[in-house]
């Protein structure tokens, strides 16, 4: 009887231990790595030419939206945003769901094709388009605009700086439901939201 218990409670020990294991494994193969330009890197962050209204066509064909998302090698509130928001796995699988996330150095010099056409780089869109702080998230529409205009202008809305994750992930909600079309500012729907959540 004492070997079978010590059997059994070997079993449990090895099926707890195993699973912690695949847990912490899970949660370092989701975690950014930092790439060669010292920004963190998502796995499931969209590599492309970056040319914007390719990129909207793309997101389109694939039933989602496209968000440029401007960082900064040693940005603190980059860091938080991709260790303690992107890592979240509720926020990390909505976005992945509804969104074409692509990454743009602030400082970067990768060629960018703005809407209007005009070839840019990172640092002078960024400058075109008047970002400051990092992280700034830019929602584009859902189809390439008909008029010639610039990615900022056509742009249905923009989280500049660092938010805590309810505010982050409304945000991405409210633009998927398409808040910026009614009467409900964001603020007013992030209020009902986090009341709704109580």
């Amino acid at each position: 009887m004492k070997i079978v218990r010590a059997k059994k409670s070997h079993s449990r020990f090895s099926l707890l231990l195993t699973g912690i294991c695949l847990m912490l494994f899970a949660q370092l193969s989701a975690a950014a790595t930092i790439g060669d330009d010292g920004l963190h890197k998502q796995s499931w962050f969209s590599l492309t030419f970056k040319d914007v209204a390719e990129d909207i066509s793309d997101a389109a064909e694939e039933n989602k939206r496209l968000v440029i998302v401007f960082e900064q090698r040693g940005c603190i509130y980059c860091d938080k945003m991709h260790k303690d928001i992107l890592a979240d796995a509720t926020i990390s699988d909505y976005l992945q769901k509804n969104y074409n996330v692509v990454q743009f150095n602030l400082f970067g010099d990768e060629e960018v094709i703005d809407l209007d056409g005009e070839v840019l780089t990172e640092k002078t869109a960024a400058e075109k388009w008047g970002v400051l702080f990092t992280p700034t998230i830019l929602f584009l529409p859902e189809a390439v605009p008909e008029q010639s205009e610039t990615a900022l202008s056509a742009a249905v809305a923009a989280m500049p700086g660092a938010f805590g994750k309810k505010t982050f992930l409304h945000m991405f909600q409210w633009v998927q439901e398409k808040g910026y079309e009614s009467d409900e500012h964001f603020q007013k729907y992030h209020a009902r939201r986090l009341a709704e959540d109580r």
